[in-house]
């Protein structure tokens, strides 16, 4: 059963109704039309923290999907798992390729300013003064992916 029939309280259930109505009428090829509900999908399970699920449902929607906006959203969503899942280097460039196809993304380039400053304040907290210094005033590459990856410490994140 797609997770757009399973959401159990009202707000979802008419969001879900209307989406669907709008789905219908939309001047939408049926391809553009299954990568939404795909996105839609994706979106319902990461909001209900399913990120297995919200993971498999963005990566089909960039299968069929062919709108560089609508794919710059995807890859954002994906960066977005990616980075609450500690793995900030694959967020990094997900939110750099989302960028590429959308310069009118502000989010993704503060994300990318939050994970350089974690990064930068890892490496302070190991001793690492001035790799966590380059960090900080790391810019984010507006319009062009990371020409090379960012320093990273060599230990753990904590936890907590």
């Amino acid at each position: 059963m797609p997770r757009t029939q399973r959401n159990d309280n009202f707000i979802d259930k008419s969001f879900t109704v209307m989406a669907d109505i709008i789905l219908k009428v939309f001047p939408a090829s049926r391809k553009e039309k299954e990568a939404f509900a795909y996105y839609r999908d994706g979106m319902a399970a990461q909001a209900d923290g399913e990120y297995a699920e919200a993971l498999e449902n963005y990566y089909e929607a960039l299968k069929i999907e062919e709108d560089d906006v609508d794919r710059s959203y995807v890859l954002y969503n994906i960066g977005l798992i990616k980075a609450s899942n500690g793995d900030h280097q694959e967020a990094l460039e997900l939110y750099h390729q989302s960028i590429e196809l959308n310069p009118r993304m502000p989010q993704a380039l503060n994300n990318i300013a939050v994970i350089y400053h974690f990064q930068g304040e890892q490496a302070q907290d190991n001793g690492e003064e001035e790799v966590g210094e380059g960090l900080f005033d790391k810019p984010p590459n507006i319009g062009s992916a990371p020409s090379s990856s960012p320093p990273t410490t060599t230990s753990k994140p904590k936890t907590g």
